[in-house]
């Protein structure tokens, strides 16, 4: 946990839920809630004025959708994260949320304690995501076909830190992982941008997937 609150602005359409997730997070220390939106047309309206460090998106909206509204807060907020909130594990909207840049996917039964800890690990660089929803990734990875060339191969570092990425691991908990600085990970996060022509930490390793550097 970091010393300073995690900013976390959530969009919910239920109002039950979307209260409630506000009281979890905003009577938690570490964590501030500094807004909650039943649509992303009311957040976009209320402009948000305190940066979101984390956002929680509910992906069923009213309007646009949870999964569109993926992009249009990336766009508004570059450096945000966010993590997809549903009912259930619909890979098709899984992967068009990863594609347009969530970084973590959670079912709404997850509980009160894993929730604030996968707030906080996709924070610290992590792509936090349900057993349900992480299997059916990986069922959908094992099904796809024959593994597309990568642009320019990768190192064997470079790729051990694709794989702990992909298995939810922040910057810290890889750098640990591996016995190199935090430092050096994001020197390989950078050449691992340039190979694969990619912007994002998601787009990298959904990339990886796709071409089988990692599985």
């Amino acid at each position: 946990m970091t010393s300073e609150a995690i900013r976390v602005a959530i969009i919910e359409d239920d109002r039950i839920m979307r209260e409630g997730l506000g009281m979890l997070i905003g009577g938690t220390p570490g964590y501030r809630c500094i807004g909650t939106y039943r649509s992303i047309e009311n957040a976009l309206a209320a402009d948000l004025q305190i940066r979101p460090d984390v956002v929680l998106l509910d992906i069923d909206l009213p309007g646009i959708s949870g999964s569109d509204g993926v992009h249009v807060l990336k766009q508004k907020f570059p450096a945000v994260q966010v993590v997809m909130l549903t009912v259930y594990a619909d890979q098709d909207r899984v992967f068009q949320s990863i594609c347009n840049g969530a970084c973590g996917y959670l079912l709404k039964e997850t509980p009160p304690a894993k929730l604030l800890e996968s707030i906080s690990e996709a924070h610290q660089g992590g792509a936090p995501m349900s057993p349900e929803i992480a299997r059916k990734v990986v069922s959908v990875f094992q099904k796809t076909g024959p593994p597309a060339k990568a642009d320019t191969p990768l190192t064997a570092k470079e790729v051990r830190l694709l794989q702990l990425l992909a298995e939810g691991f922040g910057y810290e908990g890889a750098a640990q992982n591996m016995n190199i600085s935090v430092n050096t990970v994001r020197n390989y996060i950078r050449s691992i941008y340039e190979k694969l022509h990619v912007h994002s930490k998601s787009e990298a390793v959904s990339k990886a997937f796709r071409t089988r550097i990692i599985s």
